[in-house]
Order: structure tokens, then sequence, then C-alpha cells
């Protein structure tokens, strides 16, 4: 995985990365049909409007690169929506991952009793090629947050967190091309969150102006233990809240809607690497063994990496694992990820934001 720190103004960020893409010899193969150049001609628009940084950012990068800017940022915005026709397209389409964020009150169910956390826990699931090219990047922009941001593409981003203890997090859902509309997807949510927002309720309210271009599930938490998941589609979106336990609270995503009421906007079919197994296993696992009393911390770790249930399991998927597993705390802003399948690859301790926070 590649970190790297980017600080400035948004299109000379842009120019550094398009400038480390060119000594790297990274090319772009920027191949779209009618209906994604159309799409993202019309999503750019709407990315200028609500974000018109980013779009200097990938304008930076573009000029770094050589390549024409509306039809860079369109395939930016094709990512994780409608990228779908080409094997060779960077990224295909992927359906996996699970998060979660969660409370504990430190009380324990056994008696015991551990400090009060917020928790943030994910296992991002992808086709192994995408593995080399995931990265882990503090960014430090003029005029907005401080955050640090995991992602398999650059700019957008899965999941991350910002200098005031915000985590954002993203899972796909599949959405019929018929109802693909113009607007931002599900990894520009990430990074205009962590950007804008300072916790889970201005999160909310920001995403609510959104236009969203297919089905998503948004997790929103807090260092103040404010929780949700917005599960959206391009026309509905609704605001389902973490549950309640005897010692703690919990909100998961996995890569289909939870809520009944959303139940038939996904288009997956069930073709969805067995979310609700997923599901299941971080809600039992969280009421189980995050609740007892020992260090939650290591808790989630076990949970990501499958000792209480299926989460990470693919070995019989051909061509899907578990390339990163994380896990933020929201007040120390301290991360540990596995840069790989969780069973096979240490959780290493990532405390770049929290210094740089602390530089200030």
């Amino acid at each position: 995985m590649y970190h790297a720190r980017l600080k400035g103004s948004h299109y000379e960020m842009g120019v550094k990365r398009g400038k480390i893409f060119e000594r790297g010899g990274i090319a772009f193969p920027l191949r779209l049909d009618e209906f994604q150049i159309a799409h993202g001609r019309e999503s750019e628009r709407i990315l200028r409007e609500f974000f018109p940084k980013v779009c200097e950012e990938i304008r930076g990068v573009a000029d770094a690169v050589g390549a024409d800017y509306l039809r860079f940022a369109s395939w930016m915005l094709c990512m994780g929506c409608c990228m779908y026709n080409l094997e060779q397209n960077i990224p295909v389409e992927v359906r996996g991952c699970t998060a979660f964020a969660c409370v504990t009150d430190g009380s324990g169910k056994s008696g015991g009793h551990t400090e009060s956390r917020v928790l943030y826990g994910r296992n991002n699931d992808l086709s192994p090629y995408l593995r080399k090219g995931c990265k882990s990047e503090i960014y430090a922009p003029t005029g907005g947050n401080r955050f640090q941001i995991t992602t398999s593409s650059f700019i957008n981003g899965e999941e991350g967190l910002n200098e005031h203890g915000l985590a954002a997090a993203m899972t796909f859902v599949m959405t019929d091309l018929k109802k693909i509309r113009p607007g931002f997807n599900s990894c520009f949510i990430v990074r205009y969150l962590l950007e804008r927002a300072k916790d889970t309720d201005q999160a909310i309210s920001l995403l609510t102006e959104l236009p969203i271009a297919s089905n998503c599930n948004i997790l929103l938490a807090d260092k103040s233990g404010k929780m949700a998941v917005a599960e959206c589609t391009p026309t509905v979106r609704r605001i389902r809240e973490a549950e309640s336990f005897e010692g703690g609270r919990i909100v998961c995503t996995v890569n289909s809607f939870t809520s009944d009421e959303m139940w038939g906007y996904d288009d997956a079919g069930g073709n969805d690497y067995d979310s609700h197994k997923r599901y299941k296993t971080v809600m039992d696992g969280f009421r189980k063994y995050m609740l007892c009393g020992q260090d939650p911390v290591e808790e989630a770790k076990r949970l990501l990496r499958g000792d209480y249930g299926f989460i990470c399991q693919y070995d019989e998927e051909p061509d899907f694992e578990t390339v990163w597993s994380s896990v933020f705390d929201l007040r120390s802003l301290v991360v540990c990820r596995a840069e790989g399948d969780p069973r096979r690859k240490k959780f290493v301790r990532d405390d770049r934001l929290c210094k740089v926070v602390g530089q200030s």
C-alpha cells in the first residue's frame, strides 16, 4: 500500500500526484462508451457545482499526465457506478466490503471494566489485482479539514477519518443501469464529507443536498458516539440509526440495504458476496465479544479476521479477497490497518493523522 502526504491548494496536490504517476509510468485506460461519457460529463458539472476544489485537483492530475480534463473527470465519476462494460476497465465494479462503527461504554457484561471507546472497523474486499494500487493518504488541503483517506483509486476513497474525529465510509450496492442518474458516486461522497464536515449531524445535512448517482450505503460516525448509515439511491435516501445493546451501540453496513423500506431498491439479486452473513457476523460478534469487558480494539480485529464467523473468508471465490482491513479509534485518531487479508497480515498502528493534528 502506498502511503502519501498531500498538502496545499487542490491544484497543487493534483499536480504532485500526476507527477508521481508520470515517474511511475502509470497510464490510464480512459475507455468509456456513449452512456458513460454522457454520465461523466453531467456528473462533472454537478461535482463542480458542489465541490469545485476537487475538480481543480483532478485538473492538476490531468495536466500533469497530459490527459483531457473532462474525459479524465468523467472516467473517475463512472467508478463504482457504471464502469461495467470492459474487464480491462480499472476499476471494475465490485460488490464486497463490510464496515461498522460502535460505542462500547466500558461496563463489560462479564463484570470487567474498560475505557469507553468509539471505534470504526472495515474489511475492504476487491479483486486482487487492485491491491498494489491501494493507498492510505494524509491530506492537508488549503481551506479544508485535514484527513486520512484509504482508497483503491485516488482523490476519492472508500473510507477515511478526519481531524475532528469523523469517520466516513461507503459500501457498494448494485444499481440497474436504467436507474443511474448524474451525480456524486459513493467514493466522492466520502471524500467530500471528510473534507467538509465536522461531525455526523453536519455530514448528514451535507449529504441530503447532494445528487447521488447510484445505490450505496454511507456510514458516518463521530467521536461523540453519534453514528448512522445513510442508505442512498438516486431518488431516495434513508437514515438508519445505530442499534443499542447492554453496554454499547453499533451500526453496520454491507453490500445491500438493511432497512425493510429499502430492499426493493437493491438490484443485486443476491449476488452480493454473502452480505447478510457478513452483517450477522458483525452484529453477533459485537454483542457476544466486543461487549465482554476485554479490549474492544483487539476484539474488532478478531471480528475482522473472521474469528467469530464469515466476513473475509473468500477462499472459494475466484479473483476476490480482502485487500485491507482497518480499525479507527475516533477519539485518539489512531488507525490500525492490515494491508492485505487480515487472517495473514498483522494490524499495524498508523498515527500519522494524530501527529499532523498535534502539530497545529
